[in-house]
């Protein structure tokens, strides 16, 4: 059994940054980070896998950065430029599967953390 867990979450004014992290209990060949505003379905935000290829959301290209570390047993997301609207809970989610292209659908991924807040304020 897979376990994750996130860090990193907090409140930033608008164009501020934060950088997430996702511990992993052994190595993961495809992880992915998500995001649920209130009253929102679950979106995906970035993925990548062993590797090394990742998708982003359009709402988040060129703003947010997701990478791993060589054990594959740490995930980071490192979130710039915020918006309001990036305002949600991120939750970090794995495959013990490699995708062979990084996928952004939640279905994609059997293990998911706790989930870490973000909040941005204008």
């Amino acid at each position: 059994q897979v376990q994750l867990r996130e860090s990193g979450g907090g409140s930033v004014q608008a164009g501020g940054s934060l950088r997430l992290s996702c511990a992993a209990s052994r190595d993961i060949y495809s992880w992915a980070w998500f995001r649920q505003a209130p009253g929102k379905e679950r979106e995906g935000v970035a993925a990548i896998n062993s590797d090394g290829n990742t998708r982003y959301a359009d709402s988040v290209k060129d703003r947010f950065t997701i990478s791993q570390d060589t054990g594959l047993t740490t995930l980071w997301l490192q979130m710039d430029s915020l918006k309001p609207e990036d305002t949600a809970m991120y939750y970090c989610a794995a495959s013990l599967w490699k995708w062979r292209s990084p996928v952004l659908g939640p279905s994609g991924y059997a293990t998911w953390g706790q989930g870490t807040q973000v909040t941005c304020s204008s």
